[in-house]
């Protein structure tokens, strides 16, 4: 049984050709993306399968039940509507509504992603109210919080190199802390991709 206290929310896109990996795409074309898009997810299940936690899986359109995600492994959901920090927000929301004490959410952008570094966010939430995995792009690649703060998600440039920092500003409040995890890359683009294929050569 994973540990009932703790959730670990992914977020990801329905895996359809032309609507992920739009960047990217724009570089190696829409299958080649997908191609691509495919073998992250394929990485980001790997890394949230060894993790001890309730996993809610957050589908971008639909719910499929026939892919290759377990069902016995997650639970199914599909996003909130709005922008990102809103379905974020409505996310935390469930999982903090089911009493997890600790929750954790990552997307299914970074290959670096491993599960010591998820099990560390876990840790370090014992001690810090927030957790940050910040990304090379500006943004982050995890978030976690032992507490419900749907501010975080407010006010928010998505997608710039000012995501992390706006939201970093929103944490740093009088007896909160943040813990910073190592800075990692997101696949958003061909260097990006390319980055990855050399550091796993």
């Amino acid at each position: 049984m994973p540990d009932s206290n703790q959730a670990l929310i992914i977020f990801i896109k329905n895996p359809e050709p032309g609507k992920v990996k739009t960047r990217l795409a724009a570089s190696v074309g829409d299958a080649k993306a997908l191609e691509i898009y495919l073998k992250l997810l394929d990485h980001t299940r790997s890394v949230a399968q060894r993790i001890d936690a309730n996993r809610l899986l957050f589908y971008s359109s639909y719910v499929d039940m026939q892919d290759a995600w377990p069902d016995a492994d997650f639970e199914k959901f599909v996003q909130a509507s709005g922008d990102l920090g809103a379905r974020m927000t409505a996310a935390f929301e469930q999982a903090f509504a089911e009493r997890q004490q600790k929750v954790v959410i990552i997307g299914s952008d970074c290959r670096e992603l491993t599960a010591g570094i998820v099990d560390q966010a876990f840790a370090e939430l014992d001690r810090h109210e927030f957790v940050v995995g910040p990304a090379l792009d500006g943004g982050y690649y995890l978030l976690g919080m032992r507490a419900f703060h749907p501010e975080v998600f407010q006010d928010v440039t998505w997608s710039s190199e000012d995501t992390l920092d706006q939201t970093l500003k929103k944490m740093i409040r009088p007896g909160q802390s943040v813990f910073m995890l190592p800075e990692l890359s997101d696949v958003d683009y061909l260097e990006d991709w390319e980055r990855v294929l050399k550091k796993m050569s």
